[in-house]
């Protein structure tokens, strides 16, 4: 080739190089234009968040506010869209002055404003707000937010007064992150405990404990857990009994709190709570085992193998579930056989060890006669498909999803497709004595008017073919990785022996509010699977801690603690568990409708059965949930009955009585003394109680003198904290 030809392939290869850089550049220039553009969701959202305009006590309300609705926390941007620029003929938005547009001059107060001024003029919020006019006003998103990482997640300080400076990136579609910590919301679950700096962004911990702020960003949720001493001096548990997996966890927190441990219980409390905690029974007293010492792994081994082991936990997941008889209302009912039935079912499977996740799945996709198929019974303790979405979230994932009936979850991830998808499922459902399909059943979605399409929450929807949605929730709900089922009965298991939930309300689970040790939730559920989802297994795990042990009694430096288990919270007996106990200590047995004279309250297969001590012990109305609805009777009502009643009075000296034989006995009245103290607190009166009652029974001058002393201290036995409690 000769010099000519080489300049000119050279002059060729420049040029295309040329406009290629060109072009690059074109597009590289229209990319970043497209980027500067104002994205109505990602960009103007964020500012009525911000500023609260969305919330629920502004304009985002279920009815709004000031004839402008929004809605919840910028949930629906398609709806907050065609509010600001559609409605009322577009005058908030004025294209022509994008300065003078209502949605600018309002929460600058340079119009009247039904709320306080949100931002100054001049600010990133107003100059957000009139590019985004300039550029039409236009509902433009050029990418999709996919989540948004908060720092710290976790923040361990020293002392009070320290300040944690919060920070949060968005991620998003495109590979692309932004800071939006300016756009990003912080709000102190307790405003006393934690000081919230929002223009600067910072927390400052003002008291001891664990507290709570949540982020907020659009669609993100996001808690923020602050860990600040609750004592000045540090606690040393280094050398803290550690029976199990349950200490380790539990002493890390405690030793970050600076809360010192009480010690371990003496064999006669642990025993009465234990046999309290797993059979819903009073202890047999037995002197021998006080001097030589209880095996306590055999015992509770003993234990979970009992009938009354069966008994007690049924009835704990009969309230669960809301076994009961009930009249026909609205064309459902419950006789009296299914509940009975249902009751039987349950008592079997434990009885026969069946993992919990197979007994799950045998009442999600139950159907046929409910007098015969007894798990069907599942499907009329509700009226209609929608309570029976937030019935079976808040049972078998502990997760409050009704919220997300009329909204998006404002504290959480469930949307109204998540909600109104599952209710397509279970309408689907006759509600009769029969459960059967219904082909013809659908759920109407409050915002398309629409059938609503079936969905699993938080997941696909399912194909528009399927006939019974049943079979694929029951699926994903027990599948190993569901991030709820476990969790939520493991942690009513802790509740139960424990006293509280390590999340608290035990049906509340959600990001926003998160569990006082969550490792050890998660290392919980984690072995609750690895061993076949058995109830027993994790009852044990629990019972065999060290945690478990302590005493209720506090130290100095934890009395204020109710939940960090630096001692064993006293919780009250169960109704049920305290209408038997009051019945063993007295001698005689309570009668439950036309239930056979002596069946025990926890035996009790219907929950509608008549009983007037039950209703005065505070038990639950089952056709609302046990766990969040408080006795209609109120703690007030059962002091009283309590303190001078029938339920005590008429049988604590009624003839045939413990304390009517032991006086037709002859027997001396502070061996009858020390037999009440056995039977009843499993221990024998200490040498301040001898001596206090032996003077008071010596000053009685006749034997109807005496009886009544020995009808109040026996009274007195009965209603004592002690006693009514399970410490």
């Amino acid at each position: 080739m000769n010099k000519k030809a080489q300049k000119e392939k050279l002059y060729r290869i420049t040029s295309i190089l040329c406009s290629v850089f060109i072009l690059l550049k074109l597009t590289s220039f229209g990319l970043a234009e497209e980027r500067k553009a104002v994205e109505f969701e990602n960009d103007i959202i964020p500012i009525f968040t911000k500023m609260g305009c969305n919330a629920g006590k502004c304009h985002g309300s279920a009815i709004g506010r000031g004839d402008f609705k929004l809605s919840l926390y910028g949930g629906d941007p398609k709806s907050d869209f065609e509010e600001i620029v559609r409605r009322v003929n577009g005058r908030r938005v004025n294209l022509s002055k994008p300065a003078e547009s209502l949605i600018v001059l309002k929460p600058t107060a340079n119009l009247k404003h039904g709320g306080r001024m949100l931002f100054d003029e001049g600010s990133e919020s107003e100059r957000r707000l009139i590019d985004w006019i300039k550029q039409g006003a236009k509902n433009v998103k050029c990418r999709q937010l996919k989540y948004v990482k908060v720092t710290p997640q976790r923040f361990v300080v020293s002392k009070i007064g320290a300040i944690a400076q919060l920070k949060a990136i968005a991620h998003y579609d495109d590979g692309q992150t932004r800071d939006v910590t300016a756009w990003t919301s912080f709000v102190a679950e307790d405003p006393s405990a934690v000081d919230i700096d929002e223009d600067a962004a910072t927390a400052e911990v003002r008291r001891g404990g664990r507290h709570i702020v949540v982020a907020r960003y659009l669609s993100a949720v996001i808690p923020i857990v602050l860990v600040s001493p609750l004592n000045n001096q540090a606690a040393d548990l280094s050398s803290g009994t550690r029976n199990n997996f349950i200490d380790e966890y539990v002493l890390r927190l405690l030793a970050e709190l600076g809360l010192p441990t009480s010690p371990l219980a003496d064999d006669g409390r642990f025993l009465r709570r234990l046999t309290l905690g797993l059979t819903g029974r009073l202890p047999e007293y037995n002197h021998e085992s006080r001097v030589s010492g209880l095996d306590r792994e055999a015992i509770i081994d003993k234990l979970l193998s009992s009938e009354e082991f069966v008994h007690f936990y049924t009835l704990k997941l009969a309230k669960l579930l809301r076994i009961q008889s009930k009249n026909d209302k609205n064309g459902v009912a419950t006789t009296t056989e299914a509940a009975r039935g249902f009751h039987n079912w349950i008592a079997e499977q434990l009885r026969n060890g069946v993992g919990y996740d197979q007994i799950s799945k045998e009442i999600i996709t139950a159907t046929g006669d409910t007098t015969k198929v007894a798990p069907a019974t599942f499907y009329i303790a509700v009226e209609d498909p929608q309570l029976q979405t937030e019935f079976t979230t808040e049972a078998f994932m502990g997760s409050r999803m009704k919220c997300a009936n009329c909204h998006n979850h404002p504290l959480d991830k469930w949307t109204q497709d998540d909600f109104h998808g599952l209710t397509a499922i279970f309408a689907k459902l006759t509600r009769q004595k029969v459960i059967k399909l219904n082909p013809l059943g659908r759920a109407i979605h409050p915002n398309s008017g629409e059938a609503a399409q079936m969905k699993i929450p938080g997941e696909a929807f399912l194909p528009a073919a399927t006939k019974d949605g049943r079979e694929a929730f029951a699926k994903w709900l027990t599948a190993r990785d569901n991030p709820f089922f476990a969790k939520a009965i493991v942690n009513r298991l802790w509740k139960s022996l424990m006293g509280r939930g390590l999340v608290e309300p035990v049906d509340d689970f959600r990001s926003t509010n998160p569990a006082t040790h969550p490792a050890l939730l998660n290392k919980l559920a984690e072995d609750f699977i690895e061993h076949g989802y058995r109830l027993r297994h994790t009852l044990k795990r629990i019972a065999m801690s060290a945690t478990y042990a302590r005493s209720s009694v506090p130290v100095k430096g934890n009395e204020t603690d109710d939940r960090f288990y630096s001692h064993m919270i006293q919780k009250p007996m169960e109704p049920e568990v305290l209408a038997d106990a009051i019945s063993d200590v007295l001698g005689l047995a309570s009668r439950y409708g036309s239930e056979q004279y002596g069946t025990r309250a926890v035996e009790l297969r219907d929950g509608s059965i008549r009983s007037d001590a039950l209703d005065i012990l505070g038990r639950c109305d089952r056709s609302k949930s046990c766990e969040s609805t408080p006795s209609s009777t109120g703690p007030l009502s059962q002091k009283l009955h309590l303190f001078n009643g029938a339920l005590l009075n008429d049988r604590i000296g009624a003839v045939g009585s413990r304390l009517d034989q032991f006086l037709k006995a002859g027997i001396r009245p502070m061996e009858i003394v020390e037999d009440y103290y056995q039977k009843a607190l499993n221990r024998p009166p200490n040498e301040q109680e001898v001596r206090f009652l032996s003077m008071l029974l010596n000053q009685a001058k006749s034997p109807k003198e005496q009886r009544n002393l020995l009808e109040d201290f026996v009274w007195s036995i009965v209603t004592c904290k002690e006693f009514v409690t399970n410490h």
